[in-house]
């Protein structure tokens, strides 16, 4: 009867233990194989604590029942030495009458004779495990939210750093990560970005920011489906967080534009981000794989007259036009800075009269001229044997209209019209050249 009523009672605290595990399991996420590991190692410890050693001792757990037996194996002796590993052979034969010198007698121990520190051991071993699977499932939840977008609530300043509860977890933003001039309140929600997680002793360490230039990449992931599905490609960003931040994007799809995706119909998709980001100006320029072609971009909305890049020394040169010269360096140097870091070339700008003293580049309206004219490749050599400038002091030389008289003097077929023509495009006016 007694045996009965503690098998009663054995099954009641398996059931107990079966709903306190699936509550943790829920509630902490922690598995219940690990749960059930952090029993049994508890068990073993209260063992050695009450024992003093738990070498023979093992313990048995159903993982479907969650019932459990801690099992010692003694070894029968005629005369025992250590009690915790021997049993006298009389002793033996109380239990089993089969048994002799050498056997093995496995004995039950019950958990409820453990002593009063064996016990508080044992819930010690409990509760650091799951203290201990309770960090590593925050850890590896954010760890592999690490670089992505995540909402949570302003907690409070903790001196001029916040702290701020994502749920299972706070993370520090601190002063150097916000956007310059935004402040929280408390209990307000805010978007930050993971920046990294670290796993320590006391739990994980999470750093977020507003401020990386990546935040302003899943912004655009997320407003942008194109971005989002891969056919349009964040190449680059460069930013200064509050004030201005140039971004280059590239197609894979030649019927999408990449740059009128990100900005949207109206500028729907941009002033999204824009609005996320307090009014931060964005430039949204298109990458292209010729170097001179993407610093021109780069250095939008100013006008260039010239780049020349040097792949090698990652160098630049860039000539704009005069009017168009504190435009391209922008407010304290940042339009060419942001160009710098976006192309990864230092970018040395002149206007088209410092580049003209300097004597370090091309004389741009030949350059412009030979532009005009390379799909003409017979006129353009047709020139070229002429002597460098006579046709220029020819015709200046000349009352208006007179070079059709001397140009007479040429018997080829052809060479007129083609003189005329270019002199009529040196002659033409500024506006009409634009035309």
């Amino acid at each position: 009867m007694a045996k009965k009523n503690q098998n009663i009672a054995m099954g009641n605290d398996s059931q107990e233990l079966m709903a306190a595990l699936a509550i943790l399991e829920k509630e902490k996420n922690i598995s219940k194989e690990r749960l059930l590991e952090a029993i049994e190692n508890s068990l073993m410890t209260a063992c050695k604590n009450h024992f003093g050693k738990n070498e023979n001792i093992r313990v048995e757990m159903n993982p479907d029942t969650c019932e459990f037996h801690v099992i010692a194996d003694k070894t029968v002796v005629e005369e025992v030495e250590d009690p915790v590993l021997e049993i006298s052979l009389a002793e033996a034969k109380m239990h089993d009458d089969k048994l002799e010198v050498g056997d093995i007698w496995q004995q039950e121990i019950q958990s409820k004779e453990f002593g009063r520190i064996a016990t508080q051991n044992a819930k010690n071993v409990i509760l650091q495990t799951i203290r201990e699977e309770e960090r590593r499932v925050i850890y590896d939840e954010f760890n592999d939210k690490e670089r992505q977008i995540v909402t949570g609530i302003v907690q409070r300043y903790i001196g001029k750093n916040i702290s701020i509860n994502l749920g299972k977890a706070d993370a520090i933003l601190t002063k150097n990560e916000m956007i310059r001039g935004e402040s929280f309140n408390p209990t307000q929600r805010v978007r930050v970005f993971i920046l990294e997680v670290k796993n320590t002793p006391k739990g994980p360490k999470i750093m977020v920011s507003r401020t990386h230039p990546d935040f302003v990449r899943r912004l655009f992931e997320e407003e942008v489906a194109e971005v989002r599905e891969g056919i349009v490609e964040i190449k680059n960003i460069a930013r200064e967080a509050g004030s201005r931040t140039k971004m280059s994007v590239w197609s894979s799809d030649p019927d999408v534009d990449p740059v009128g995706a990100c900005v949207g119909v109206n500028g729907s998709r941009v002033n999204a981000v824009v609005d996320e980001l307090h009014g931060e100006k964005i430039d949204i320029i298109e990458w292209d794989e010729n170097a001179a072609v993407l610093i021109q971009h780069a250095l939008s909305p100013a006008k260039v007259i010239s780049v020349i890049a040097d792949s090698e020394e990652e160098t630049a040169k860039v000539v704009v036009p005069d009017y168009q010269l504190s435009l391209a360096i922008g407010k304290e140097g940042q339009n060419a800075r942001l160009a710098a870091r976006l192309t990864g070339y230092k970018i040395d700008i002149k206007s088209e009269t410092q580049a003209r003293e300097s004597g370090e580049f091309l004389d741009y309206d030949e350059y412009e001229e030979y532009d005009e004219y390379d799909e003409y490749d017979e006129n353009y050599e047709e020139y070229e044997e002429l002597p460098d400038g006579e046709y220029e002091e020819v015709y200046e030389e000349l009352p208006e209209g007179e070079y059709e008289e001397i140009y007479e003097e040429y018997p080829e077929d052809g060479e007129y019209e083609e003189y005329e023509e270019y002199v009529e495009y040196e002659d033409a006016e500024p506006e009409d050249e634009e035309q």
